[in-house]
């Protein structure tokens, strides 16, 4: 398998304009660009090469890319807490599909926070018809976890004690809000990362991750949460999407648990529930079973697009 293509993608327009504000993307593709799209948008503290395990397993039948969010390896970095809101996020995955897949829908892939933005752009208005089919991953919509909470955060009902040990698993969230601690704790203890990963997540030690960048990484991701969290938990919008949606849920993720997928139902046209015995780095412990899900999801998408769409030529796989 020879390694991906390497590209820069500039987010274009000036401070505020359309959410964009001129940052560069580092992108990374795989496959070739006749075949149907899947753009792979990672999470906290990760960068692009979280990915490759599963773009390598794709590449063969789909175009595969994958892209460092901004401020997170080899991408750029912003200051200030505005360069992380969901409008700039937002403009920068338009960026992307501008420039990998202009004339044709992409099938997206999301976990974690590459999940949490990219619910912003599948249940928005922005990207509408740019997006074929959307895989979350351990990540999702802010407003669709802030109307649970308002629905379910009440004596006595089923899912309070979920949603509580849930409460305590996200400790990090509130910890992320101080200043300073955060930076000081990633620089002290991020050499230790790798040794967390393989240890408790069941991530083999071959894998191209973390990246080199990792402490800065962790440090400038911080502002992801403290641009958006408590905005979209504290008053949530009503986020529906016709977009198809397929939720790989890891059961044994423990940042994220199922409960917060509760009522997604309510939200989506189209959806299925996969769980994988897993847990939150799924698509590095288990690449094979992401990958094929991913793809026989994907395939079904465009079968379907195909036969509502007789006449159209399909590109090849």
């Amino acid at each position: 398998m020879t390694g991906p293509t390497a590209r820069r993608i500039a987010v274009d327009g000036g401070e505020g304009a359309d959410g964009a504000d001129g940052v560069e993307l580092a992108a990374y593709q795989w496959g070739a660009s006749t075949a149907p799209p899947v753009v792979l948008v990672h999470g906290y503290p990760d960068t692009s090469a979280v990915w490759r395990p599963v773009a390598e397993r794709l590449a063969d039948r789909f175009h595969v890319t994958a892209f460092d969010v901004r401020g997170a390896g080899a991408s750029h970095r912003p200051k200030g807490l505005r360069a992380y809101r969901m409008s700039r996020l937002e403009a920068d995955l338009e960026a992307v599909l501008d420039a990998v897949s202009p004339d044709r829908p992409v099938h997206l892939v999301g976990h974690d926070w590459g999940s949490i933005h990219s619910w912003e752009s599948v249940t928005g208005t922005r990207l509408a018809g740019r997006i074929a089919s959307f895989t979350s991953i351990s990540g999702p919509c802010l407003d669709h976890v802030g109307h649970l909470i308002r629905a379910r955060l009440r004596p006595r009902h089923p899912d309070l004690p979920k949603l509580l040990r849930q409460a305590a698993r996200s400790w990090y969230i509130a910890y992320f809000h101080f200043p300073l601690l955060p930076a000081l704790t990633w620089r002290a203890l991020g050499h230790r990362w790798r040794a967390f990963l393989t240890g408790s997540q069941g991530v083999p030690g071959h894998t191209p991750y973390p990246a080199p960048t990792l402490a800065r990484d962790a440090v400038s991701g911080t502002a992801l949460y403290r641009a958006n969290m408590l905005p979209h938990l504290l008053r949530p919008r009503d986020r529906p999407t016709t977009v198809p949606v397929q939720l790989i849920i890891p059961t044994r993720d423990f940042c994220v648990t199922p409960v917060l997928s509760y009522g997604v139902e309510h939200w989506t046209r189209q959806i299925q529930r996969r769980p994988i015995d897993a847990g939150h780095w799924v698509q590095l412990s288990h690449p094979e079973e992401v990958a094929s899900r991913i793809a026989e999801f994907a395939h079904r998408i465009e079968e379907g697009s195909r036969r509502s769409h007789p006449d159209h030529t399909p590109h090849p796989i």
